[in-house]
């Protein structure tokens, strides 16, 4: 299974995250731009308010279709906050409309390590497995109303420029923030496609890490 080995390390410019991958047995280095780091900041601060009054934060990464980038980020979120054992974040995603979980960020997930196992169909639901004494994630394109979702007091996490634009009011989200990343989905079908959703899987998994690092006092 694949999760991080250590806590951040800071350098002049840079948020570095020194992570393993073991299905290689090599060690990843992932790092964040300081402007990243001031992207999150007053997303930080909520999170780090409702984590000192012990109140349950619930974060829904909210993109178009559901089918890229907001699951990048549940996951990895997930991930984050188990590793430094924020057992009082959940995290979530949806989209404005509801698609399928594009099969090229499984196969980025997929390469950073994780155990992936999937259903058939137009919509499948995958689980997606990081250690063995955690949950799977539920990863599947659907709304961000869907039932399995929370309906209120829930943080959202606006991951593309559209659905930001074309959804500036969330239903029941308590705080919303974007935080936008750029679509792989542009080099679909080109030579740059693996090396594309690899490249945004990291930096979100990467920004996740750095959020979650800073949560606790």
């Amino acid at each position: 299974m694949w999760v991080a080995s250590s806590v951040a390390l800071y350098s002049f410019n840079l948020c570095t995250l020194y992570l393993p991958n073991t299905s290689s047995g090599q060690r990843r280095i992932l790092s964040i731009s300081l402007r990243a780091v001031r992207k999150f900041y007053s997303r930080l601060k909520v999170i780090q308010s409702k984590h000192q009054k012990d109140q349950e934060s619930q974060l829904v990464f909210i993109c178009t279709h559901n089918s890229r980038r907001s699951h990048f980020g549940q996951v990895w979120a997930a991930v984050a906050a188990y590793y430094y054992g924020l057992t009082n974040l959940k995290n979530f995603s949806g989209g404005t409309d509801a698609t399928a979980f594009n099969p090229r960020a499984v196969h980025a997930l997929e390469e950073a390590g994780f155990v992936i196992k999937n259903s058939s169909g137009e919509n499948p639901r995958y689980e997606v497995n990081f250690a063995e004494d955690a949950e799977p994630i539920l990863c599947f394109s659907k709304k961000y109303d869907d039932p399995l979702n929370p309906q209120k007091n829930f943080i959202a996490l606006m991951t593309c420029d559209e659905a930001d634009q074309n959804c500036p009011t969330v239903f029941g989200a308590e705080y919303r923030f974007a935080i936008p990343y750029c679509d792989p989905i542009e080099a679909d079908g080109s030579l740059e496609e693996a090396s594309r959703y690899d490249e945004r899987c990291q930096q979100i998994a990467s920004e996740m890490f750095y959020l979650m690092s800073q949560v606790l006092p």
